[in-house]
């Protein structure tokens, strides 16, 4: 199974917020979509940055109460790791888990594409693992009769 198959089933929309916006203006789409992360692009599909909850969080602890109007180019991940649609999901797993990651913007070339979180990618993997329980238990039970 690849990112691409994740992306059929949630869909390929991502919230995107311009560098010059601000923590609180951000926070609050983070909330109004319900979500952990936002894709800093000042045109929608470029990636300057990603926005996580833990970038917040330790924004507030280096900026304190001046944080609800800080950039969010002060705050944000620069250095951003993405996938590809054609990304293996335990790939995508080992590397989300090996870099300490929660969410992966998708590119497919040098456009922006979809973003996929570590809940996206278990849950899809559950998937699979019930899909293959499934066939063995099948099997099984048409192998005694």
């Amino acid at each position: 199974m690849k990112v691409a198959d994740i992306l059929r089933t949630k869909g390929s929309a991502v919230t995107t917020v311009p560098p010059h916006e601000t923590a609180v203006l951000a926070s609050g789409h983070l909330r109004a979509a319900q979500i952990g992360a936002l894709v800093v692009s000042s045109d929608g599909n470029t990636i300057e940055g990603i926005l996580s909850e833990r970038d917040l969080a330790y924004g507030l602890a280096a900026h304190g109460d001046r944080l609800p109007g800080v950039k969010i180019s002060e705050l944000m991940t620069k250095a951003v790791v993405v996938c590809s649609p054609e990304d293996k999901i335990t790939d995508v797993m080992k590397l989300m888990t090996r870099r300490r990651i929660r969410h992966l913007p998708v590119k497919d070339g040098e456009r922006l594409v979809g973003i996929v979180s570590i809940g996206d990618v278990l849950k899809h993997r559950l998937g699979e693992l019930q899909e293959e329980a499934d066939v063995l238990r099948d099997y099984a039970v048409a192998a005694r009769h």
